[in-house]
C-alpha cells in the first residue's frame, strides 16, 4: 500500500510540474516582448520594417541596441502608442508582426483585408510602391475633412473607386496588396500626401485632370 501511495504521489508531482511548464510556455507565447538587449530573427524583422519605413537608419543586425530603442520610440509616437521603446503586443500589431500566440484583433484583420482588397483591385500589376501609395491615398482621405473619417466610409463612398463599380473588388487579392495595406497602415506614403490618383490612359474627367500633380508612380498620377 505504501509503495502505491508513493507512486501516486510521484505521478501527481510530475503532473503538477508539467502543468506549470505548459502555463509558463503559454504565458510567454502570449506576451512576446522585445526590448534593448534582445537578439534574433524577430529583432531583425523589427529593424527591417522600421528601416523600410524611415524610422531607423542603423544596421539590421538582429541586436536590439540603443539605436533600435530610439527608432521604436519614434515609431510608437507616430502611431499613437506608448513610447517606451519596448516592442510588446500592441507595437507588434502595429508593425504587422505575429504576437506569438495572440492573434491580431478581428477589427484590425478586417481593416487590413478591406484595404488590401481595394489596393489589389485598383493597383493590380502596379509597382509595389504604387500599391502602397493607393492604400495611403485612402488613409489620407480618412484624415481629410472632405471625406468620411473611416476606411470603410472612404471605400464605400459612392463613385469613389472604379473597382466598386466594375466588380474588380471581388477578384482574388494579391499577396503584395496585403503587405502594401499593412505598410500603408503603418505610415508609409509613397504618394506624398495625395488624396486622389488616376490612370491618364483611361481617365476622361476634366476635373480629375485639373488636380495638382504630386508624383507619378507606374500607371497612376497622384494628386492633391
Amino acid at each position: 500500500m505504501g509503495q502505491e501511495r508513493k507512486k501516486l504521489l510521484r505521478s501527481l508531482v510530475v503532473l503538477f510540474l508539467v502543468n506549470v511548464l505548459i502555463i509558463t510556455l503559454c504565458q510567454n507565447a502570449q506576451a512576446a516582448t522585445y526590448r534593448q538587449g534582445s537578439t534574433g530573427a524577430a529583432v531583425r524583422t523589427i529593424q527591417t520594417k522600421l528601416k523600410n519605413w524611415g524610422y531607423y537608419d542603423g544596421a539590421v543586425d538582429g541586436i536590439f541596441g540603443s539605436a533600435t530603442t530610439e527608432a521604436v520610440k519614434y515609431f510608437q509616437r507616430k502611431n499613437g502608442l506608448t513610447a517606451d521603446g519596448i516592442v510588446g503586443t500592441q507595437t507588434l500589431k502595429a508593425l504587422g508582426m505575429s504576437t506569438s500566440g495572440s492573434a491580431a484583433s478581428s477589427g484590425q484583420d478586417a481593416t487590413v483585408a478591406l484595404l488590401a482588397r481595394v489596393i489589389s483591385a485598383e493597383a493590380r500589376g502596379e509597382p509595389y510602391s504604387g500599391q502602397v501609395a493607393v492604400g495611403a491615398v485612402i488613409l489620407n482621405r480618412v484624415e481629410h475633412p472632405a471625406f468620411p473619417n473611416t476606411i470603410a466610409g472612404v471605400v464605400y463612398q459612392p463613385g469613389a473607386f472604379t473597382c466598386m463599380v466594375d466588380g474588380q473588388i471581388d477578384q482574388p487579392v494579391a499577396d503584395s496588396a496585403v503587405r502594401a495595406a499593412q505598410d500603408a497602415l503603418n505610415g508609409a506614403d509613397p504618394s506624398g500626401g495625395a488624396i486622389y490618383y488616376f490612370n491618364p490612359d483611361t481617365a476622361t474627367s476634366a476635373w480629375i485632370w485639373s488636380r495638382p500633380l504630386i508624383k507619378v508612380i507606374g500607371s497612376h498620377r497622384f494628386c492633391s
